[in-house]
């Protein structure tokens, strides 16, 4: 196990001090073979005597076995930019493209990340893993883990999409549907996950609350990412928030590569809520706007029981990003405090229009995927923005 001078269970991962960037002429395409020394899993294998072959040999077994059932495996995705495209939006945006990821979204970077772990520590292959999604994070579960073989379960809530269980019954998940008990507080779903944790699965969640190395292999969109901006200076940079992990790890990854001369600077990172469902906007906002990010970090920590706490009734044509708590809220504090950003809520209507903009724009999404874009036109509206800015986002979750 790592220490905890290494890393923090604060929904926040460390850098490795044996890290290294890979060269520029390193043309690699999978994210998890050109920046693996930058993984902790590559740095705890090679801690147990695993040559660098011995680790691009897993790497390399995993993903053909991901690409026999996906069709493709994982490759560093494509950006690109939309100049004045809209009124709704600033002259220029940069877009990220997930949809065409493992699992039709970012989710399986988080998942491939915690299974090199589980084959670095000899986890045995039987033991059953577990996790708790409405949708694209189950399939990215479901794929990376019918690859390798091992068995999972996945727990849904009632009104999941029928073309999702589908598909995760073809990989051979175990399905369970997750009806609320009389008198039960919280996510049913996230509860039946935790009573499976306490009998003995693994957390294969992309929570990092629930398993800190979710966010290793998440932090690859944020390598990837630095390297797209490098050629498309942005000034800031909206992600869609729901358990929080994507913008925490794309974040740190973000962080590393201004570490490592990547990048001069590193844009302000905005978490964007919708209105059905704000939970991270309603304790940004109660914590008091003082001190560095250390001090905010704590205070948040002190207070977390009165700050993070379960939104009643969510409800919001994004459904991917209902949850009622921010699990890794202070992973997403962490990440807006050292890069200047702030938190939006953008309005169900704005929901709407985002979603209808970018599937116009020629990328299937779906509206949780495209609520990065609603962020940016809220923004644009109440003048956080201006059109001048120069502004990226994430777009994650395909079209079903």
């Amino acid at each position: 196990m790592l220490s905890d001078s290494e890393i923090t269970s604060r929904s926040w991962l460390k850098t490795h001090p044996s890290s290294c960037w890979p060269e520029p002429a390193e043309n690699e395409l999978n994210p998890f073979i050109k920046w693996r020394k930058l993984l902790w899993s590559w740095h705890r294998a090679i801690e147990k005597g695993w040559s660098d072959e011995d680790f691009l040999g897993l790497v390399t077994e995993v993903s053909k076995a991901i690409e026999a059932i996906e069709g493709h495996g994982f490759r560093i995705t494509p950006s690109g930019t939309w100049d004045d495209v809209s009124e709704l939006l600033p002259e220029f945006c940069l877009w990220k493209n997930e949809t065409i990821n493992v699992g039709g979204s970012h989710k399986a970077r988080h998942l491939m990340g915690l299974l090199l772990h589980l084959a670095v520590d000899a986890v045995e292959s039987d033991r059953r893993l577990a996790i708790s999604s409405c949708g694209n994070a189950a399939l990215g579960a479901a794929t990376v883990a019918s690859a390798v073989n091992r068995p999972i379960d996945v727990f849904i809530p009632t009104w999941a999409n029928p073309d999702i269980v589908k598909k995760l019954e073809n990989l051979g998940a175990l399905i369970h549907v997750c009806e609320r008990k009389a008198g039960e507080g919280g996510d049913p779903c996230m509860n039946r996950f935790q009573e499976a944790i306490q009998s003995g699965s693994v957390p294969f969640s992309v929570q990092a609350s629930e398993n800190v190395m979710a966010l290793d292999g998440g932090r690859t969109i944020g390598w990837e990412l630095a390297e797209q901006i490098f050629t498309n200076e942005i000034d800031s940079l909206f992600i869609q928030v729901g358990g929080g992990a994507l913008l925490t790890s794309c974040s740190i990854g973000l962080l590393e590569a201004q570490k490592f001369g990547v990048l001069d600077k590193v844009p302000r990172v905005c978490a964007v809520q919708t209105e059905g469902c704000a939970p991270f906007d309603k304790a940004w906002r109660e914590i008091p706007q003082i001190g560095n990010a250390e001090e905010k970090v704590e205070y948040a920590l002190a207070n977390a029981e009165t700050l993070m706490t379960p939104w009643a009734n969510p409800k919001s044509i994004a459904t991917g990003i209902l949850d009622d708590i921010t699990y890794d809220w202070v992973g997403v504090l962490n990440a807006l405090v050292k890069t200047g950003g702030g938190s939006i809520v953008a309005l169900e209507t704005e929901i709407a229009s985002a979603y209808e903009l970018v599937n116009s724009l020629g990328i299937q999404v779906e509206p949780t995927g495209s609520a990065s874009v609603a962020g940016v036109i809220n923004a644009l509206k109440s003048g956080y923005l201006k059109r001048s800015d120069r502004v990226g986002v994430l777009l994650t979750g395909i079209q079903h």
